[in-house]
């Protein structure tokens, strides 16, 4: 279901799509010496909007497309993880190299030795869920590295190989990576709409705003015809 602040943009283009027909109705006594506000330009603006609108539907689908994939892709990593710990506590590693080994897998299935430092008040907020799916990645690599060090590390088990858990790991850059990629191009796609709607000068809603100033300045306060587009509305939120 899409967010209220989704819906509230769609609806200001919808709106904006009436405001045009009225004006068109209006014939040729509406008739703007101001470019912006002439039925031409109106048009291309409300095209413009439209295709806002699709980018960010199609850009939010890719984002939680991409989403969906790291979750698959991340999803046997805690599993694997312990089996990797399991075959190198049984290895001829020392106590030391087998006891960082349990600190990594502590690390992969979300246990802490600490509590978690608080954020520093009006610090910069970080994506917890993607610095999560970062330190995953990259404790995962450090897992890699400590059992690549150990001779004694040859686990008949083809999914426990060095070089199967290398390509698991790529496989997780490549998703994580196609996250940030997608989130990027979500973020441009919301803020191109935001521009094409709500800019003070340009944005559709200040254009539909002087529509309405234009047609109440022409007939007349009391007129019908302004009575006919003062109720059609147009917010400023975004999102």
């Amino acid at each position: 279901m899409p967010s209220t602040s989704e819906v509230g943009h769609a609806k200001n283009v919808a709106n904006f799509t009436d405001l045009i027909a009225y004006c068109n109705a209006y014939g040729a006594t509406y008739n703007p010496s101001h470019a912006p506000l002439q039925l031409a330009a109106l048009n291309t603006l409300l095209t413009s909007a439209q295709n806002q609108l699709t980018n960010v539907t199609t850009a939010k689908n890719a984002f939680d497309t991409a989403t969906g994939n790291r979750q698959l892709a991340f999803q046997p990593l805690r599993s694997l993880a312990t089996k990797i710990f399991n075959f190198v506590a049984v290895t001829d590693a020392n106590e030391q190299t087998i006891a960082d080994a349990k600190t990594i897998n502590n690390k992969l299935q979300g246990k802490r030795a600490t509590k978690p430092t608080p954020p520093n008040a009006g610090g910069t907020e970080i994506s917890v869920s993607r610095q999560s799916y970062d330190m995953l990645t990259e404790n995962f690599a450090a897992l890699i590295d400590l059992i690549s060090s150990i001779p004694s590390y040859t686990p008949n088990e083809t999914e426990l190989t060095v070089p199967s858990l290398t390509a698991f790991h790529a496989n997780m850059q490549t998703e994580n990576n196609n996250v940030l990629n997608a989130e990027v191009a979500y973020s441009n796609a919301r803020i191109a709409r935001d521009t094409v709607l709500y800019d003070e000068s340009t944005g559709l809603v200040n254009i539909a705003s002087d529509v309405k100033k234009y047609v109440k300045a022409i007939y007349g306060a009391t007129s019908p015809q302004y009575k006919q587009i003062s109720g059609i509305k147009f917010t400023k939120s975004k999102s």
